[in-house]
Formats: structure tokens, sequence, C-alpha cells
């Protein structure tokens, strides 16, 4: 099996909506880095995985739409708790999106890992099939 992994980080704010949040449950800022890691056991034509600079524009837009925004205001995140782990989750959906549209991936990659490090010592995956 091939991996290829991208990076990016931004800063973005957010507050979590459990029951009695302490000092999560007001809004705070984390430099969020975030990482792609595209799976599939074969190349293409051009013995690429995925084109990473496909991959990297993927993580601008990403970085562009989520840099100093107050995730709980964004629709994405309506009605969730906007937690680290459902932070991987709708990134893996955005970008599982464009790869549909072919702007990602083509038909070598069969998983989509995403990581989102909320600071130095936590972070959360989520992967699946793509």
């Amino acid at each position: 099996m091939y991996a290829t992994t991208v990076l990016t980080d931004f800063v973005a704010q957010h507050y979590l909506t459990v029951p009695d949040p302490g000092p999560e449950g007001v809004p705070h800022s984390h430099h969020f880095e975030v990482e792609l890691t595209f799976r599939g056991p074969e190349l293409n034509e051009h013995d690429y995985l995925v084109d990473i600079d496909d991959a990297e524009g993927a993580l601008d837009a990403l970085a562009d739409r989520y840099r100093d925004e107050l995730l709980n205001d964004l629709p994405e995140f309506e009605g969730d708790n906007p937690s680290v782990e459902r932070f991987a989750r709708t990134i893996f959906e955005r970008v599982t999106d464009d790869a549909v549209d072919g702007y990602v991936t083509d038909d070598t990659v069969s998983e989509l890992s995403v990581t989102v490090w909320e600071d130095e010592a936590a972070a959360a995956t989520y992967d699946a099939p793509v």
C-alpha cells in the first residue's frame, strides 16, 4: 500500500457545546495542523498515488475556509459540537467531495485519513475508504 501525506496549518476558534465544558465552553483559539494521508495499492501512469500539487490545492482551500473563523458559526457544524474529532470528519467530507469531482484524486486512491492536531499534544483522526 502506498501513502502520500500533505500538511497545512492555520488558526481558528471554537467552543465546545457539551454539558459542563469548563473553560472549553468559551470561544478560544487553536493552532490547528491538518494532515491528509492518501492511500492506495497502485500508482497511476505517472507513478503518482496522488498529484501533490492537487492535494496541496485542497489543503489551501481548507485553510482558507477555516482560517480565523469561529467553527461554531459555520453551517457544517450547525447542531454539532465542534470537537477536534468532528473537525477531522468534516474535513474528510470536504476533501472527498472534491475527490468525487476529480480535483484531488484519481482511481489510485482507495482510502483517505485526516488527522487534525488541536495542539502539540492532542489530535484526532478520521479515515475511511473513498
